[in-house]
């Protein structure tokens, strides 16, 4: 029998003003146009079923000017003993400290870092995962999952892009024209996480120290123990990275965040077509919350580095982005937005690009 249940639902309503045509191949994800407008609703919903058993779901559906979307972003269970948790079904890792709202959404900024952008739409844990907590201090995490063999594809092909798009389960992503080394890979893109592909359990761990509204220092590791070999038209990627993250003072006041994400990635074998690199991305983030407004500054650095020196491409890329945000809440329900954001960067046989947006954004949120 329920004790409790709620539902979150949160509508958003906004628009995109380039300074600039962006290129489709681009850092800013949505590109194409000089502007651009989009709508997202999101809906979650808890239902605490006993007092140590919980259920959580949600979906999303979206309109943006390239493509629309439809689907389940999380949905998982937990079961609590003591300072013990498990957590099984699909659901984010919680290493981010940005993404700290409802719904893995940010209460920052409108668009994502570089680091949070790819975790969004190519990294979803499907399995279970075992925490445990010494009071508010100490939180340790231990995670096998499944259904993310293709972690790694969109930051070799098509690069680094900074967004605020959550993949759905399942989601394929498109990615640019290929060297005909990967002509087997399928042609509409890459599978974000989903069906599993080489039958491989990957790990991730995480440990966490914190003092509550002080301070908070994070390290995780994950690796999705990909094999390599092609599967139904999509290659089991070997992906291994590690994310240490930290944050000082309060978001209700005055708070500074940062997160930076390094690891490798790497698929295939054969000396005419196989893929190996590594990849970093870092934020530094700094928010002040005074009244109804929210300022927020963010500088972001984000980088793929060729070490397979195969013929078919070089996948290395180079890239820094500022961001100014300021978010005003209307009422309890809406809330306000704008903020302007430049990405600029060089990519192995592109021209450099240098994107800039202006973003306004109206959300409405009911608990």
């Amino acid at each position: 029998m329920a004790r409790s249940a709620y539902c979150f639902v949160a509508l958003l309503f906004a628009a995109t003003l380039s300074a600039q045509t962006f290129l489709p191949s681009g850092f800013i994800r949505g590109g194409a146009a000089r502007h651009e407008g989009y709508a997202v609703a999101q809906l979650g919903f808890d239902w605490q079923a006993t007092d140590w058993l919980n259920l959580h779901a949600q979906g999303i559906a979206s309109h943006f000017k390239d493509d629309d979307q439809a689907g389940v972003t999380e949905a998982f269970a937990d079961v609590h003993r003591g300072p013990l948790r498990l957590r099984a079904g699909l659901f984010f890792l919680p290493t981010s400290r940005e993404n700290r709202e409802d719904l893995w959404s940010s209460p920052y900024t409108i668009t994502l870092s570089a680091v949070n952008s790819w975790i969004a739409e190519e990294l979803r844990p499907v399995g279970a995962e075992l925490q445990w907590r010494h009071g508010d201090l100490i939180t340790i995490g231990g995670t096998a999952f499944r259904g993310n063999d293709t972690a790694g594809a969109l930051l070799a092909w098509r690069g680094w892009q900074l967004h605020n798009r959550l993949a759905t389960y399942g989601d394929v992503h498109p990615l640019p024209p290929l060297h005909a080394a990967f002509a087997e890979q399928r042609g509409d893109g890459s599978t974000a996480f989903g069906r599993d592909l080489d039958g491989r359990l990957g790990f991730a761990g995480r440990v966490r120290v914190a003092t509550p509204d002080r301070w908070s220092v994070q390290f995780a590791h994950v690796d999705n123990r990909g094999d390599r070999e092609l599967y139904r038209g999509e290659y089991a990627w070997q992906t291994r990275f590690n994310i240490l993250s930290g944050e000082l003072g309060s978001p209700d006041r005055t708070v500074l965040a940062a997160e930076w994400l390094g690891g490798k990635s790497g698929m295939g074998f054969s000396p005419a077509g196989f893929v190996q690199m590594d990849f970093y991305a870092a934020y530094a983030l700094l928010s002040h919350r005074r009244g109804r407004n929210r300022f927020s500054a963010r500088y972001d650095v984000f980088a793929t580095i060729d070490r397979d020196h195969s013929v078919a491409e070089v996948n290395t890329e180079h890239g820094r982005a500022w961001l100014f945000a300021w978010m005003f809440d209307v009422t309890p329900h809406w809330r306000a937005g704008a903020e302007f954001l430049q990405v600029v960067g060089t990519r192995a046989e592109r021209p450099p690009l240098d994107d800039r947006s202006l973003s306004v954004e109206v959300r409405y949120a009911l608990r």
